[in-house]
């Protein structure tokens, strides 16, 4: 079945290719006079893009099973718990005080950042004595809502809006050879991801249960936490935020699959690339010639799946 999945993944991303303003088929690679400008487009534009959607995908993907998890609740992901606001903070910080840094240290600021608004939100969560599993998301997204107020009035203030709403939508279409190659490190740490996958499922069962069964609780939680920070931030520095990837699919491969993160990771990854492969391929048909940015797209198709998944109820939840 895993081969079934990743030749539908296969299928959106050869398809991707030859999706765009530029007119490039199939038959345009077996033209002599047009095959050589089609490959220098292919490889310059069209497959950067591919791969860049591919690992995005992934990564989020991954970083949302991670935390959902490691929180032992189905209902958070880097935008619903501030991690990715955090993130771009950082880059806004980083364009005020260090305008011309280079992107390693773009990545490295805004993945501190996002890897410290994590924390601050584990912090909030364990200081809360409600337990109903609603509340966990309510509480990021009331963080995630203060963080962008906070950045867009400072955005205001140094004249960075524009740049502001870039980080803030994702967006492929400035996606070319020598621009996405940040995003590797998401791809490396997805597999690292199925390395250590055991351990994060471990780690879902509690500080205590997880102590008994020999596990070090809190070298895995700070392991799992700078896997989702350093992912986000090499997505958000990239290519901006993309929000409810690590929602959608995690909950349904779950549901489908069960909760051990050991036969489950290969699927979310496989999940969370054609889900955004294909939520590219949208955003670039539904206007054409004009492009949708892919955020837009995301956010229509995440919201109702989460909107599903609350009043239908999700791993039990009601």
């Amino acid at each position: 079945m895993l081969l079934g999945g990743a030749a539908v993944v296969l299928v959106l991303a050869v398809w991707s290719l030859f999706v765009g303003v530029a007119d490039v088929t199939p038959a345009a690679l077996l033209d002599a006079d047009r095959r050589a400008d089609a490959l220098d487009l292919i490889g310059v534009s069209r497959v950067p893009r591919t791969v860049a959607l591919v690992l995005a995908g992934a990564g989020l993907a991954v970083s949302g099973l991670i935390m959902q998890l490691l929180t032992r609740n189905p209902f958070v992901e880097p935008s619903t718990t501030g991690t990715m606001e955090f993130a771009g903070l950082g880059l806004l910080g980083v364009a005020i005080g260090w305008p011309d840094a280079p992107v390693a240290a773009r990545m490295a600021i805004a993945a501190a950042c996002a890897l410290a608004g994590t924390a601050v939100f584990l912090r909030l969560v364990r200081s809360v004595t409600i337990r109903d599993v609603l509340v966990v998301p309510l509480i990021g997204l009331v963080l995630s809502g203060i963080v962008g107020a906070v950045a867009t009035f400072v955005a205001y203030r140094y004249d960075l809006l524009q740049s502001l709403g870039a980080w803030m939508t994702g967006d492929f279409s400035a996606t070319i050879q020598g621009r996405y190659e940040l995003l590797w490190i998401a791809g490396a740490l997805t597999v690292v991801s199925v390395v250590v996958a055991d351990r994060f499922t471990v780690a879902g069962l509690g500080e205590d249960v997880a102590t008994n069964l020999g596990l070090d609780y809190r070298r895995t939680m700070a392991i799992g936490m700078s896997i989702v920070a350093v992912v986000t931030a090499t997505v958000v520095v990239t290519v901006g935020m993309l929000g409810f990837i690590g929602l959608v699919v995690p909950n349904l491969v779950v549901l489908a699959m069960g909760g051990n993160a050991r036969s489950s990771v290969p699927w979310v990854a496989l999940g969370g690339a054609g889900l955004v492969l294909l939520c590219d391929l949208l955003a670039r048909s539904l206007v054409a010639p004009h492009e949708l940015p892919i955020g837009t797209i995301l956010g229509v198709v995440g919201a109702g799946a989460f909107l599903a998944m609350l009043v239908k109820g999700v791993r039990g939840v009601r």
